[in-house]
């Protein structure tokens, strides 16, 4: 008698940079021919060695509108704006405003930890495993997989979530 085949899938947090390269680049040419934004002072800036995007303007309510702009040019590019988190926000010269963001890239341990103890909640027959910043989820059924996929798209986490290499 055959064994029934193991399926599996990674829960990963990857954000493809090329495609964020692209939403800032578009977010350059929309601030450049926006009227709200004409002879004042915006900076975007992203660092994809550091994992960092810099955003500068003259006040806090133009940052708020380069942050809504950048987070719709994401969405159009498929990116999820969870990437985005916010890490410090600075006055600088001339009473400008930088704000600074971390771009989530990874899941976190805790998270992980988060994820394995909602899927063992679960009560059903997958094993989750963390692997470095990713979550592997094996199981016989396929359609016990898909509940996983379901139950963790409903929790409440930091990371912008992907499901891939399902096998």
């Amino acid at each position: 008698m055959a064994k029934a085949k193991e399926h599996y899938f990674d829960i990963t947090a990857k954000l493809d940079f090329m495609e964020m390269k692209n939403a800032i680049e578009q977010v350059k040419k929309e601030v450049a021919n926006r009227f709200d934004f004409k002879g004042v002072m915006v900076e975007v800036e992203l660092n994809d060695k550091a994992k960092v995007l810099t955003l500068s303007s003259s006040s806090d309510s133009k940052i708020d509108a380069l942050k809504d702009i950048v987070i719709s040019k994401m969405i159009k590019r498929e990116l999820s704006p969870k990437s985005l988190e916010e890490i410090k926000q600075d006055g600088i010269s001339g009473g400008n405003v930088k704000v600074t963001y971390k771009i989530v890239d990874s899941i976190e341990k805790d998270e992980a930890k988060k994820i394995v103890k909602a899927i063992k909640d679960m009560k059903i027959k997958v094993t989750p495993s963390i692997q470095g910043d990713e979550v592997r989820v094996s199981g016989k059924k396929l359609d016990d997989l898909q509940a996983v996929i379901r139950e963790v798209r409903k929790l409440d986490l930091k990371a912008p979530l992907s499901f891939g290499n399902f096998k």
